[in-house]
C-alpha cells in the first residue's frame, strides 16, 4: 500500500472525470461519433462500455487513503496500453476513419499517455505505507 501524493491522486481523478466523459459521449452519442469520424459504431460503443467500468475502478481509487501499489501499476500500464493500442490501431488497416476519426483517435491517446505519464511520476513520488 502506499500514501499517493497530490499529483497521483490527481491525475488519477481527472483520468476518472476525463474517461467519464468519454463513457458517456462514446455509449450515448455511439451512431453521431461512428457517422462523423467513420469509425466503427461497435468499436465506440465497446470502448465506450469498457470506460464505464475503468472509471467505476479509478474513481473509487481516487478517493482512497492508501492506494494498493499493484493496482496503481496496473492502471498506468493499462493506460499505456491504450496509447500503443489506439496508435496501432491507426496504422493497422483494421478501421478507416476520415481525417476526423484519425484527429479523434490520436488525441485521445495523447491524453490517456499523458495520464499514464502523470499517474508515473504521482506514483514514484508517492510513499509506502509504515505498517505498525
Amino acid at each position: 500500500m502506499i500514501t499517493p501524493s497530490l499529483l497521483l491522486r490527481r491525475a488519477i481523478q481527472i483520468d476518472a472525470v476525463v474517461s467519464g466523459a468519454m463513457a458517456l459521449l462514446l455509449t450515448l452519442a455511439t451512431g453521431l461519433v461512428a457517422g462523423l469520424t467513420q469509425l466503427p459504431a461497435a468499436l465506440l460503443l465497446e470502448s465506450g462500455l469498457f470506460l464505464i467500468a475503468y472509471v467505476a475502478l479509478i474513481g473509487w481509487l481516487g478517493t482512497r487513503d492508501t492506494m494498493p501499489r499493484l493496482l496503481v501499476l496496473a492502471v498506468i500500464i493499462g493506460n499505456a496500453a491504450w496509447t500503443l493500442g489506439s496508435i496501432g490501431l491507426l496504422f493497422s488497416g483494421a478501421v478507416s476513419p476520415n481525417l476526423l476519426g484519425q484527429i479523434f483517435v490520436a488525441m485521445q491517446a495523447v491524453a490517456v499517455g499523458v495520464f499514464a505519464e502523470l499517474q508515473f511520476i504521482g506514483l514514484r513520488k508517492s510513499s509506502a505505507v509504515q505498517t505498525a
